[in-house]
């Protein structure tokens, strides 16, 4: 095995022999290496099979990363270890077990615009009033698929949800709209399941619902898998957890599972994730171990420091008093950083003048910066779009990073749809995207003229 420096802590949750560990690793503390090296070592120093190993993670590209460095220990003529995200994992069990629960194997996965569009296509279908008014009726449709996500991200079923809308003590416009939603999620349900489709939020779900209704095929993957690892595991939601907890029953014997996280780096709350969860897995697995990485190798210690005295100001129930620990990290590295400013500014153009002087500024004094060691940075992606404007209006060198990805461009998913309906005429689903392609200019009343049409005719369009 390539020798790697590790600290204390991180080489304790290497070496971590087995039942479940709770692992809080501050930013920059390290916990990628960690759990890279903990597989490497699972495989080349415990002899565990590599197959016998998950890692979960939630970006592709962490998965990639993580194989990448496991590559090398890989033992000739053995399957690789599972390194995926929940839903690459969900989607691998369900396109070789799905058949069991009635599932078609070769169901597509919707992005949020297909979703979006089959729900159009087949709004004139559902028995609507609230949720389709007159004057508009496309303007509920993305409300409702957000509504439908969280539910799916608490592993709400339709039944659960009709159960519920029937125990509420109301009366009028209010239960027609709980009534409505529940019928919406209804029929959006079997309407997928018609188009042998699938979004993201349901194969967890089915995934849950294959595990529960089939404990031969979840024992299958509980002998499997012997050791699990939970990449930031702060984001996971209710669902993801349950699909954990079925892989990882409390009586461990010899396996192991090991989750990574952090309250402080929580970035998915608006797709339920819970934070609780970090402190819901102390009760769950009673007597599990817990590591804190401190030491951090990213960041000087004049950012550490203000960092730490905001975040503390974020919530009451942090991990720091609810576990009766210290996340206050030390800096590893030994140069000294730069001081922290905080600039009010009256608007945000005023502020996006500031920054453009201020970069002037640097490059002007500092020779050894050049364009590539200056960021700007905004809480969300569209708010750096004033930004982008200033910067070309001065004709400043930039890259803009964390953008949509190519495939998720409209125009893209027009072009695959395109494509899909060439080579198979009866996908209705990606014909009326094509249909609703902006530059073919088609009205939208010849469109629903086709679908009443089809409807009539009772074929897909």
């Amino acid at each position: 095995m390539e020798k790697i420096n590790l600290n204390e802590n991180q080489l304790k949750a290497v070496k971590h022999k087995s039942g479940p560990l709770l692992v809080v690793a501050g930013a920059g503390t390290g916990k990628t290496r960690v759990i890279t090296e903990r597989v490497k070592h699972l495989i080349e120093n415990e002899k565990i099979k590599p197959q016998e190993v998950l890692a979960l993670t939630f970006t592709e590209k962490a998965s990639q990363e993580m194989l990448n460095r496991i590559g090398d220990v890989m033992p000739l003529g053995y399957e690789e270890p599972w390194v995926s995200t929940f839903h690459g994992f969900a989607d691998r069990i369900l396109k070789t077990e799905g058949l069991e629960i009635g599932l078609d194997p070769s169901y597509k996965i919707l992005p949020t615009s297909d979703q979006w569009l089959l729900l159009r296509k087949n709004l004139f279908n559902l028995d609507l009033k609230y949720f389709r008014p007159l004057g508009n009726p496309t303007k509920f449709i993305s409300a409702i698929l957000k509504f439908i996500s969280r539910l799916q991200d608490e592993n709400i079923s339709v039944k659960e949800l009709k159960s519920y809308v029937k125990s509420l003590k109301i009366t009028g416009e209010e239960k027609q709209r709980w009534e409505e939603l529940s019928h919406i999620y209804e029929k959006y349900e079997e309407i997928k399941l018609k188009n042998s489709a699938l979004d993201f939020g349901d194969l967890i779900d089915w995934t849950i619902k294959l595990f529960t209704d089939r404990p031969n095929i979840l024992e299958k993957y509980q002998d499997q898998f012997k050791h699990v690892l939970v990449d930031e595991f702060q984001d996971t939601n209710y669902a993801q957890y349950e699909l954990i907890k079925l892989l990882c029953p409390e009586k461990m014997g010899n396996r192991s599972l090991m989750v990574v996280g952090d309250d402080s780096q929580s970035i998915y709350k608006f797709r339920g994730a819970a934070v609780s969860n970090i402190l819901q897995f102390k009760k769950d697995f009673k007597g599990a171990e817990m590591i804190t990485l401190l030491e951090n190798y990213r960041s000087s210690q004049e950012i550490l420091d203000p960092a730490y005295k905001l975040i503390k100001n974020n919530n009451p129930d942090t991990l720091e008093s609810k576990l009766g620990i210290s996340k206050e990290l030390v800096s590893q590295i030994k140069e000294k950083g730069g001081e922290t400013k905080v600039i009010k500014v009256d608007t945000l153009d005023d502020e996006i003048e500031y920054i453009l002087r201020k970069i002037y500024e640097i490059l002007g004094k500092e020779e050894r910066y050049t364009y590539k060691d200056i960021a700007i940075m905004a809480r969300a992606n569209n708010h750096l779009d004033p930004f982008v404007m200033g910067l070309r209006k001065y004709g400043l060198p930039y890259q803009l990073v964390g953008n949509r990805g190519l495939y998720d461009a409209d125009e893209i998913s027009d072009i695959i749809s395109l494509l899909k309906v060439l080579t198979n005429s009866s996908d209705g689903t990606s014909l009326y995207r094509v249909l609703s392609i902006d530059s073919l200019e088609i009205p939208y009343s010849e469109i629903s003229k086709l679908l009443s049409n089809a409807r009539k005719q009772k074929v897909d369009l």
